[in-house]
């Protein structure tokens, strides 16, 4: 048995790539996407009909060249995902404009756009989540459209804080991001961090374990992975997002996997349920020098990666 048979025994697997070939070949349950993976994706030739397609599309739209641009985006994210359901059983997810982080009004319009241009389409609101930043503004945002029947991936998490925010607000799913907590730890001591007391994937390992042993609904998908063993070693997590790459090694590795999280440790774990009010909120996830250094940077690097994609648009297509 490889090891990712064993790990599909436990946990869903989900592809985390903009390559829509990487994906048919890796056969996941689910696809995420965000602007960075767009941006390299679109760039490949085989993808050349997509943005064209969005750049057809977004021509239409009235309003100053602003207005179109930012319509050919959404159009060309959901075209992505189009394309991608083609390939998954489950769901994508699509990534709301980091721009949007920090404005909650912003963020609804543009998740119920996102989300017309999907049924306009013919795809059923159940197959798609919207990714949005885990800032309060962005949670405030998720927890409106979840009502609304829109379901949501909270992504460019890291701190404990964020997680209860997100359960408190009964998003669908949270993205904890395994490698990029590895990495500020790694770089912050200066030396490789062994794998049994990798930071990521306790992280992970406290958020699964609090969302179960409180009864709530929302889903922990881990993502952001550097190597095997952050993985292996979140078996049992409700989904993983890995990428096509590393999916591959583990199709590669024979091994068998117990699970790592469960249920009956969940119940059994440390600590007391949390409410946090945004005060209580801010402070904690600011007491979180890395939360709040990776959360930064994460909104900085996919704001300028849509800025990057609309400059590539505006280069070599008409709009």
């Amino acid at each position: 048995m490889s090891l990712l048979d064993s790990l599909k025994k436990y946990t869903v697997v989900v592809a985390d790539t903009g390559d829509i070939d990487a994906i048919a070949r890796a056969k996941p349950q689910d696809a995420t996407t965000n602007p960075s993976l767009i941006l390299g994706a679109a760039q490949m030739p085989q993808y050349r009909g997509l943005v064209d397609n969005a750049v057809r599309l977004a021509t239409a739209v009235s309003g100053d060249a602003d207005a179109r641009l930012s319509a050919m985006m959404d159009r060309l994210f959901v075209l992505f995902g189009i394309e991608i359901l083609k390939h998954v059983p489950g769901r994508v997810s699509t990534e709301v404009d980091a721009k949007l982080s920090f404005d909650t009004e912003a963020t609804l319009q543009k998740a119920r756009q996102l989300i017309g241009y999907y049924e306009e389409a013919g795809v059923s609101r159940e197959r798609v989540l919207i990714k949005i930043g885990s800032t309060w503004e962005g949670i405030r945002a998720a927890e409106v459209l979840e009502k609304e029947g829109i379901h949501c991936n909270l992504t460019l998490l890291f701190s404990f804080a964020q997680a209860v925010a997100c359960a408190e607000a009964r998003v669908t799913l949270i993205s904890p991001f395994v490698g990029r907590i590895y990495d500020f730890y790694r770089k912050e001591k200066g030396v490789e961090i062994p794998p049994e007391e990798d930071p990521g994937v306790a992280s992970v390992t406290a958020i699964y374990n609090y969302f179960k042993k409180f009864g709530y609904r929302t889903q922990v998908m881990g993502a952001s992975f550097r190597r095997i063993e952050q993985i292996t070693r979140l078996a049992g997590c409700d989904l993983l997002t890995i990428s096509p790459d590393l999916i591959e090694k583990l199709a590669k590795t024979d091994g068998e996997l117990t699970a790592a999280l469960t249920l009956e440790g969940a119940l059994a774990s440390a600590g007391d349920k949390l409410q946090l009010s945004e005060k209580e909120f801010r402070w904690r996830h600011n007491e979180d020098a890395m939360a709040t250094d990776k959360l930064a940077e994460g909104i900085r690097r996919f704001n300028a990666d849509s800025r990057k994609l609309e400059a590539f648009v505006r280069k070599n297509f008409s709009l």
